[in-house]
């Protein structure tokens, strides 16, 4: 998802939204951060260490960072951007109400949108979209992994 917001940028074309990625400490995989793409804000999405807040593994979700990072992520990119990108849609992050309310405001928008589904969600915003014709479900595998994002972003353009 950072590889497509960054072909689109290279193009002049605004992409926003929240990216997610892994928080490690001394290489062990201890949490996981959220991003805004706008204003590289940064927040912490689940830890190990979290005190309360849903459990996930042996993660919990940090619901407040969810909602003060992503949602308003997904919000800004509603009213100023080209493309809305959510990563992802997933176990931690449909923990949040306001999380789910701000793709469902995505989705009902004119932008762009381009969210990963973990592949073992489950969980009625999911099945919306999956069963929704309208959106395109593109499966990433370690065969099309690298291409994707180009021919994502070349698609997007075209649009622009």
């Amino acid at each position: 998802m950072r590889k497509i917001s960054g072909i689109l940028a290279g193009k002049g074309i605004r992409a926003g939204g929240m990216i997610s990625g892994e928080i490690r400490e001394s290489g062990i995989r201890m949490g996981f951060r959220l991003e805004d793409l706008m204003t590289h804000e940064h927040g912490v999405l689940a830890h190990v260490n979290q005190k309360d807040g849903p459990r996930v593994g042996k993660y919990r979700v940090n619901l407040p960072d969810i909602q003060r990072v992503g949602v308003a992520a997904i919000r800004r990119a509603i009213e100023d951007a080209f493309v809305i990108i959510v990563d992802e849609l997933g176990p931690m992050e449909l923990h949040s109400m306001p999380f789910i309310l701000a793709v469902e405001m995505a989705l009902a928008s004119p932008r762009h949108f381009v969210g990963t589904i973990h592949k073992r969600a489950s969980h009625f915003l999911v099945t919306a979209i999956k069963s929704n014709p309208a959106y395109e479900i593109i499966e990433v595998t370690p065969q099309n992994r690298e291409e994707m994002p180009t021919k994502i972003a070349e698609r997007l353009s075209g649009h622009a």
